[in-house]
């Protein structure tokens, strides 16, 4: 049975986001405009922007990266379709896995629910394998428990090297 991630009371999801095309903070800034526009995802907090290195494909451009905490009561399927509809109103291109992209929005948590399908699973399977998430996590989320363990637990296993704040997202 997949573990579940812990969740705050004060927010429904976490959101990651990630851009290495273009003007990277405005297309972090502007995805979660877009995630929120409707009202029915509202911004609870946001992590500062980092700027990052690559991860997977290495010969590419750096990233920025950011998370946001969200309260909603859209279904998890349902803030996953939206997440997606972000990617595509941004005109995402998807030519290799873990290649550039203008942007990327990943649902890593949803409330204390596990899920592991093929359309969605949270927690998101890789999110502590990423400094990338987990720094800007502990941003929003410091007490966040993933598979039993602290963010702490797992930011002490990997390199943070390179990974920078550089701005607020909102």
């Amino acid at each position: 049975m997949k573990k579940s991630a812990k969740a705050s009371a004060d927010f429904d999801a976490l959101i990651g986001l990630g851009s290495n095309m273009g003007d990277k903070q405005a297309n972090i800034r502007r995805a979660i405009g877009l995630l929120t526009e409707a009202g029915d995802i509202r911004l609870v907090r946001a992590s500062r922007l980092y700027r990052t290195p690559p991860w997977g494909v290495l010969d590419q451009d750096w990233f920025v990266n950011a998370c946001i905490a969200v309260a909603t009561d859209l279904a998890p399927y349902d803030l996953l379709a939206r997440c997606l509809g972000v990617e595509d109103e941004m005109k995402r291109v998807r030519h290799e896995r873990w290649g550039p992209r203008v942007i990327d929005v990943d649902v890593l948590t949803y409330r204390n629910v596990a899920l592991d399908d093929a359309r969605l699973t949270v927690p998101h399977p890789r999110i502590v394998e990423r400094a990338f998430v987990l720094l800007p996590l502990k941003d929003i989320a410091p007490d966040l428990v993933v598979s039993g363990h602290v963010l702490d637990h797992w930011l002490a296993k990997l390199d943070t090297a390179g990974v920078e704040p550089v701005a607020t997202a909102e």
